[in-house]
């Protein structure tokens, strides 16, 4: 925490930042009642622009259609606020980004259980009528019981069309769709193209399009087959039909979970990462529980969780109603 960060957003008190983003900054939150959330506060620069507040609040009412399997709940928003924010359940484990950069790729019982997890995540979301859009290294997280999709900073319903205008790009670079890339309409077979650039990278570490600048990343997403040297068998043909260029080609979520959840690609629960991972993920507790020990019971809060306890956040005229 720096002089510039706030010491509270709505009723959480802030312990520390977590990270940053396009969006805005994320923090470790501590509600009245001892509930451990990260908070992500839009940038000041962002505030003031109605159609981003329009977006945010898109965002929201998305992540809380959302309780499936997989995904992170979101338990608290107030998108009316001076400076936007979002309160979601906690998770102390790395991104896939952080685990693969730090550890190197994941080994192939690992890989399986993490294109089940998030098919069916992705199963969920798109069963909702919503397309995630940025599904990246960076928005998996990784847990004891399985990975875990967040930020739906940019999802939206499948039916709608773009906020801003045609020809709209919006996603990652290097894991978006070439239909997003282009500009052109999507639906759920973008994401299942991001899925397979996610599961390139953590089999070899890198993206199967490679790296420069955007606009040699967008080139190559249209117009290049993906370099997947590394990624074998039948795993790997299951990548590369993910990353078909034409989305009618790809395979459905539903499909790549069955192939994912033979009996011969079911790891065991709690072992399906590496143990530098697991190791990585009891230090982020540890980090938890120490900022917690720092930070201290709220007086009169007692330390206790509060119970039943309902807040109402306004969003576009409609309640959001997140229990704490």
């Amino acid at each position: 925490m720096t002089e510039s960060d706030p010491r509270a957003v709505g009723p959480y008190r802030l312990l520390y930042r977590l990270g940053e983003g396009g969006m805005g900054r994320v923090y470790l939150g501590r509600s009245r009642g001892g509930r451990t959330v990260a908070l992500k506060v839009v940038h000041d620069t962002l505030a003031g622009d109605p159609g981003f507040r329009t977006r945010f609040a898109r965002e929201v009412r998305a992540a809380q259609s959302l309780r499936g399997a997989g995904t992170v709940p979101v338990l608290d928003a107030d998108p009316n606020a001076d400076v936007p924010w979002l309160a979601t359940a906690y998770v102390p484990g790395p991104a896939l980004s952080e685990a693969v950069t730090g550890h190197g790729p994941l080994p192939a019982p690992a890989l399986w259980r993490l294109l089940s997890g998030l098919a069916h995540a992705l199963e969920g979301v798109h069963g909702a009528g919503l397309v995630h859009r940025d599904v990246k290294p960076s928005n998996v997280l990784l847990s004891p019981s399985g990975p875990l999709l967040i930020d739906f900073g940019i999802a939206r319903s499948a039916d709608e069309t773009a906020l801003t205008g045609t020809g709209l790009v919006v996603g990652s670079p290097g894991f978006m769709s070439p239909e997003q890339a282009e500009g052109r309409r999507i639906g759920p077979a973008a994401d299942v193209f991001s899925l397979g650039a996610v599961l390139a990278f953590a089999a070899t570490g890198r993206g199967p399009f490679g790296g420069g600048s955007v606009a040699e990343l967008l080139y190559r997403l249209v117009h290049h087959e993906p370099d997947l040297a590394g990624v074998e068998g039948p795993f790997g043909e299951l990548v590369r039909r993910c990353l078909a260029k034409r989305p009618e080609d790809r395979p459905t979520v539903a499909g790549l979970a069955a192939a994912a959840d033979t009996d011969a690609h079911r790891a065991e629960a709690g072992t399906w990462l590496p143990a530098p991972v697991i190791a990585a993920i009891a230090q982020k507790a540890e980090e938890l529980l120490n900022a917690e020990a720092e930070d201290g019971p709220e007086p009169g809060a007692g330390g206790l969780p509060e119970r039943g306890t309902v807040r109402a956040a306004r969003l576009s005229g409609e309640p959001v109603r997140a229990a704490r």
